[in-house]
């Protein structure tokens, strides 16, 4: 079992939450979201923001909160082989009400279908709140390519 390392990133101007599945290898050993080189999550969100692409976690920090977004995942913790979100077992959701109680949150998105199944099946039961999954930024989601991503990643900001 793998405890999700990595605190979910908001503050109280945050409007706009994004959820993801489950920290991939790559993202636990930085301990921040969307570690992986070829994940194209950074990319996707700089261009829908109209910024240069950050490259330090300040930096991501820094554009994250500076458009009143919020980022985390659905899992708190599962059994998972390596990155492979097709492994992810035995799954505890992670408990969103910190984030929800702070800010105010007018729209809840997921990254991906992996993170779409798991908030269907837990959080959106919980929260009565559904949220809108848009195609994943993984490298895995290879039938997208970066300027499709970018199109269907801009209805956060309308």
């Amino acid at each position: 079992m793998i405890v999700h390392p990595i605190p979910p990133l908001y503050d109280e101007n945050s409007r706009i939450l994004i959820l993801g599945s489950f920290p991939s290898v790559k993202s636990r050993e930085q301990s921040f979201f969307y570690g992986h080189p070829q994940n194209r999550f950074w990319r996707v969100i700089a261009a829908v923001l109209g910024e240069a692409g950050p490259a330090t976690i300040d930096e991501k920090r820094a554009m994250i909160l500076g458009h009143n977004l919020a980022i985390w995942d659905v899992i708190a913790s599962c059994e998972i082989e390596g990155s492979a979100d097709s492994t992810i077992r035995g799954v505890t959701p992670n408990d969103l009400s910190p984030i929800l109680n702070a800010a105010a949150i007018e729209r809840i998105y997921v990254n991906g279908r992996t993170a779409e199944k798991y908030y269907k099946k837990y959080t959106e039961p919980a929260l009565g709140r559904p949220a809108v999954c848009l195609p994943s930024t993984s490298p895995a989601n290879a039938a997208w390519n970066l300027e499709r991503l970018v199109e269907a990643w801009k209805v956060i900001i309308e």
